[in-house]
């Protein structure tokens, strides 16, 4: 019997095969590509950022918050004076997007920052330097370390006629409103206590003392982490929210309820 040479079988690729080693090449140089080209904008960002100077933020300041406030702070029609406003102002207003002002309301809404932290430093420090005022304060006094019970009888007695006593925020007069704290940073907390920006009134050291700030600061960060006891919060707004949820909810269930067993008997 002759033997049989067993034929090699030549494999036939795919006309895909091609186009798909293409497109995962392109797909890892873009991935290695993106990766180091946001790497390296990190580091410039870093380094720029890091060299902006009070005559950087005098710059800043002018061209984009003069035409309301004025070259020197001097104020105009449209806008306050800030003599005498501080760096913590400043710092407060811009960094929640308070500042600069969209549109002329009953108060500025708190909205995403339009400039970079340094940026808002910088302006903060050439406003201080030209107008000094309130500054920022010590790491303890915001280091969360106060007397929560302290801290929550200041926040009742002082804080929640307006900010509502689970810090939820409220309604004022002719459009203006509270905002709620349940986010606010603690130096944003201390800057709205030395500051008084917008309806809120100003807490000095002779009607607060730096250890009470503490104690308020601490006591609300503690509220911000802490789960809310109860269930439901629905929205923190007391007696009325809760009346109207067993108004809808549970009368609303028993009268389904009662309808349910009278459809049932007949």
């Amino acid at each position: 019997m002759a033997s049989k040479t067993p034929r090699r079988q030549t494999g036939r690729r795919s006309k895909w095969a091609a186009a798909a080693l293409i497109g995962v090449g392109l797909l890892l140089t873009g991935g290695i590509y993106a990766g180091a080209s946001a790497a390296m904008a990190s580091t410039s960002s870093t380094d720029t950022a890091s060299t902006l100077t009070v005559e950087d933020g005098k710059k800043l300041f002018q061209a984009n918050c003069a035409t309301c406030h004025g070259l020197d702070l001097e104020g105009t029609a449209d806008g306050p004076s800030l003599y005498g406003v501080g760096e913590l102002s400043v710092e407060f207003q811009v960094a929640t997007g308070r500042m600069p002002l969209q549109a002329q309301g009953p108060q500025a809404p708190q909205k995403a920052p339009q400039f970079t932290e340094d940026q808002i430093k910088a302006m903060a420090a050439w406003v201080q330097s030209e107008a000094p005022g309130p500054t920022y304060p010590d790491e303890e006094i915001l280091d969360g370390g106060g007397n929560l019970t302290e801290g929550a009888e200041l926040f009742r007695i002082n804080c929640a006629m307006c900010h509502n006593v689970a810090a939820a925020g409220g309604a004022l007069t002719e459009g203006k409103y509270a905002p709620a704290l349940t986010k606010t940073s603690p130096l944003h907390i201390y800057a709205a206590m030395v500051t008084g920006p917008q309806n809120m009134p100003v807490f000095n050291n002779m009607t607060i003392t730096p250890d009470e700030k503490r104690d308020i600061i601490s006591s609300l960060m503690y509220l911000q982490k802490s789960e809310p006891v109860g269930g439901f919060t629905l929205g923190s707004l007391g007696p009325v929210s809760e009346g109207l949820f067993i108004w809808i909810f549970g009368i609303g269930t028993l009268i389904g309820i009662s309808v349910w067993i009278t459809a049932k008997s007949n």
